[in-house]
């Protein structure tokens, strides 16, 4: 398409026609969820809070496309966010599942209890987040509500000198962590990483870590709520108290994990790899005024406008036009018809189910 009209004038012809049987684009409502260490960037981006809070709430989460049942939360109220729009509004992802099966999913099968086997969400820091630790597949059937949980995050606004914590620093042994969990000592023995915009870094089940103050990411995970606290930042910031479950954390997490991965930003345009796990994988796409070109496979796609303006169209007519943190879900049965192009300078995050 090299010589193409910029931004939404592209016409792309589809790679090939087909008949859509799946439930078309879909964008949702999401789930603000009150943080004492949350602030107010999430509100900035259009998230609407829920009726009745105050005005001063500080929200931590936006929970954009969820679909966790009730027994498995502990943070949010509410696990399933609902279709904003259309002939769908109001429906779960569960719901969506069960109508329309490998119409929605592809060849990516749903949880054991037929969810939707990714959570994706925004989080926002005035304060630094809690060092915690989640799960991994064996340590997580131990308890009949616990979820494994692996999480990505990807920077989108970061304060200067912000940071998060990530890892353990080299030479901590056990005995080290045992003695300092639960007070301000454990977070000594954690690597500190300033972070930017555009910086990338990939969590296994396992690794210890926490959000700085005054970042906001997008935060792309499995299905999970299951959250053990180490150590909560009480007396620094003189805010309530929290439960910790520091014998759960300790039997949790993982001195040496060479897969957690960390990327610096991307400068320019163009698509990289962020990261491939047995659950989801990510790319990142950068232009200006361009068409952006998706992975060509018929399987389910979430897309997130990380900076910018997106225009996503497919071959049923169906076209959105997405500003800086919105999402919406290519379902498999649309995902080969499904065409982006970029509004001024865009950066698009493109997430898949493995």
């Amino acid at each position: 398409m090299r010589g193409a009209p910029p931004g939404l004038s592209v016409q792309i012809p589809p790679a090939r026609s087909r008949t859509v049987s799946g439930p078309g684009l879909l964008r949702f409502d999401p789930v603000l969820v009150p943080k004492p260490w949350g602030g107010r960037r999430l509100v900035r981006l259009g998230k609407k809070p829920p009726a009745g809070r105050p005005p001063a709430t500080r929200y931590g989460e936006s929970w954009e496309i969820a679909d966790l049942p009730e027994r498995a939360l502990s943070a949010s109220q509410q696990g399933r966010t609902q279709v904003a729009t259309g002939p769908h509004r109001g429906k779960t992802l569960n719901r969506l599942i069960a109508e329309y099966g490998t119409a929605l999913l592809g060849a990516s099968p749903a949880t054991p209890a037929d969810d939707f086997p990714l959570l994706f969400k925004l989080l926002d820091t005035s304060e630094h987040l809690s060092i915690q630790v989640h799960p991994d597949e064996n340590y997580a059937t131990t308890q009949p509500e616990w979820l494994t949980k692996t999480e990505s995050w990807y920077v989108l606004d970061a304060e200067p000198g912000a940071s998060i914590f990530k890892g353990f620093r080299f030479g901590v042994e056990m005995d080290d962590v045992r003695a300092a969990a639960g007070t301000p000592q454990l977070a000594d023995l954690l690597q500190r990483l300033e972070v930017r915009p555009g910086d990338f870094h990939h969590l296994p089940a396992g690794t210890i870590h926490g959000l700085g103050a005054g970042v906001t990411v997008a935060e792309v995970q499995t299905p999970s709520d299951t959250t053990f606290r180490l150590y909560d930042w009480t007396e620094e910031y003189d805010r309530p108290s929290r439960r910790l479950q520091i014998s759960h954390g300790l039997e949790a997490l993982s001195l040496d994990l060479p897969s957690a991965i960390s990327r610096i930003r991307m400068d320019g345009g163009g698509v990289r790899r962020l990261v491939d796990t047995p659950f989801y994988w990510m790319r990142e796409h950068r232009g200006t005024d361009q068409p952006m070109i998706l992975r060509e496979l018929p399987e389910l796609r979430v897309l997130v406008v990380a900076r910018g303006r997106a225009g996503v169209t497919t071959d049923t007519g169906s076209a959105l036009q997405l500003g800086t943190g919105s999402t919406v879900l290519v379902p498999a049965s649309s995902a080969i018809s499904t065409r982006v192009s970029a509004v001024g300078t865009t950066t698009l995050l493109e997430i898949g189910l493995m």
